[in-house]
């Protein structure tokens, strides 16, 4: 290895600048890294996220992680039910008679023994009444019943809510356990509790009534915890002749404290796999009036998959004229397999005049899909695009197919003097990056190279390369090239590697 004095002695002699800018690697286009995001978190299964990193590029699902936490709103919305309190907070009155009681339940919920904890919670609100753990104790006792999975607790952890609700309604947990009375009194009602059935009833069908916003304005937050989206899920999985109606007038709706109510109503819509689905979503992408809404309603079209849902999303494409809603629409269309799709997303890359971001959108995913024959169209589509950014991201989108003939048609890219030096060097680097080029190849281009910044393009290339003949080409460059500027460069790279050639050499030139 070459020490850092070493080093620092050869960077004197030959004056080596600052180290050289290092070509930006271009990336998945930012929409539809944000995408893939969304549909992992929207999935909320980390095989997923595992399985759109592939798919992208990205080297491992953390990086679509962080994307899907940058817009974590989108999962709040995917929700099929409320947001449920599932973990106590710890112990806060170390003087109260019930605080250890409270803290081994605590700590057996934690710990999945949901019975245990369960038992613990109700001896400690029989135990100490009085206490401040109390009221909170019936929430985490019917919380833990529920959790159990066995019915006949169910109606045990109704109960508990329902002593709550009666004597402590202004505590903590009292918007959690609405929530969880919702979808407690859910399951009961697929069970054929009639009782649970007529209250599951009104209060979905409570939903499309337009309610006045509270004093203060609507209320905050995405309202997770509002039972009524639980009794909606639940009165659709009984009966969805009678849960469809519903959503669709939650979907007409256009005050600002429905929004929430919308946004849920959009996903549930879509798991409802009826001959009004593609319609109504639709309806949604294009008429309501808050983006995230038509957003989701855009990409719930494409999860419906069907050739009706991508007509629907062509259309959006051609008639809408909000950028950000085509470029959701190219992604939706690009999730749909089949023929159609693809043609549409084609016509769309083509497409004069539409934004140059979405048409990049969609050449990127016709290289995910169909390679063989995306790939002999997108080099052709490639000489009729005028567009600088168009034609690096079908440079781009090519590399990522691969194959001796798109490595080829890269190579040649590189050396056509009729391209822009900006375009050559990326085919370039796009095309050093794959070992199907060999280095015999890459090597050979140098000395044919007349112009200077593709000269300097090589020498980068060939320093990420790990054969031994790169280092060898970078040392006969240092050695032998003209120009001192490329040599000080070779120089440089070669301090980069950890090669005893490279130790060599750079001894031989502090010894001259």
């Amino acid at each position: 290895m070459v020490s850092l004095l070493l080093l620092t002695t050869v960077a004197t002699l030959v004056q080596v600048p600052a180290i050289p800018p290092i070509p930006p690697v271009p990336q998945v286009p930012v929409q539809a890294a944000m995408e893939l995001a969304r549909v992992g978190v929207q999935l909320a299964q980390l095989s997923e996220l595992r399985g759109l990193a592939s798919l992208s590029g990205l080297s491992d699902a953390r990086n679509l992680a962080e994307l899907a936490y940058e817009d974590g709103r989108i999962a709040r919305h995917a929700h099929r039910g409320a947001r449920l309190g599932s973990v106590p907070p710890e112990s806060w009155s170390a003087d109260d008679p019930a605080d250890s009681l409270y803290r081994a339940a605590r700590d057996l919920l934690n710990r999945g023994k949901y019975a245990e904890a369960a038992t613990a919670f109700a001896d400690l609100a029989k135990r100490y009444p009085r206490s401040t753990y109390t009221p909170d104790a019936y929430y985490w006792q019917a919380f833990s019943l529920y959790k159990t999975g066995e019915t006949s607790k169910l109606k045990l952890a109704r109960s508990a809510l329902q002593y709550q609700q009666q004597h402590y309604p202004e505590t903590q947990t009292r918007g959690d356990a609405d929530a969880l009375y919702a979808q407690i009194q859910g399951a009961l009602a697929r069970q054929g509790d009639a009782d649970a059935r007529a209250w599951v009833d009104a209060h979905a069908r409570g939903v499309d009534s337009s309610r006045a916003a509270p004093v203060g304005g609507c209320s905050s937050g995405d309202d997770d915890d509002d039972p009524r989206i639980a009794a909606l899920n639940a009165l659709l999985q009984m009966d969805a002749d009678r849960g469809v109606p519903v959503l669709k007038k939650v979907l007409e709706r256009r005050d600002a404290c429905s929004v929430s109510l919308r946004r849920k109503a959009v996903f549930i819509i879509s798991q409802q796999h009826t001959p009004e689905t593609e319609d109504i979503l639709l309806s949604a992408a294009r008429n309501d009036p808050d983006e995230d809404v038509r957003e989701q309603a855009v990409f719930w079209l494409s999860q419906v998959g069907s050739a009706k849902a991508a007509s629907a999303l062509d259309s959006i494409l051609l008639n809408s004229t909000n950028p950000d809603l085509q470029k959701k629409a190219v992604f939706a269309l690009s999730q749909i397999d089949s023929p159609e799709a693809m043609r549409m997303l084609r016509d769309y890359a083509e497409k004069q005049g539409a934004p140059v971001e979405a048409r990049a959108d969609a050449i990127f995913w016709l290289s995910q899909q169909g390679h063989g024959e995306n790939a002999g169209y997108l080099r052709t589509l490639y000489g009729q695009l005028t567009d600088e950014d168009l034609k690096d991201k079908t440079i781009f989108a090519i590399s990522q197919i691969g194959g001796a003939d798109n490595l080829n048609w890269l190579m040649d890219l590189a050396v056509n003097e009729q391209e822009s030096v900006e375009i050559r060097k990326k085919a370039l680097f796009w095309a050093g990056q794959s070992n199907d080029v060999s280095l015999e190849r890459l090597t050979a281009l140098y000395d044919r190279m007349k112009n200077r910044d593709m000269k300097e393009q090589m020498i980068f290339v060939y320093s990420q390369r790990r054969e031994g003949q790169a280092l060898d080409k970078l040392i006969d460059i240092a050695r032998h090239d003209t120009d001192p500027e490329l040599r000080k460069k070779a120089i440089f790279w070669i301090g980069q590697s950890h090669d005893p050639k490279a130790a060599q050499y750079l001894q031989e030139v502090i010894n001259q």
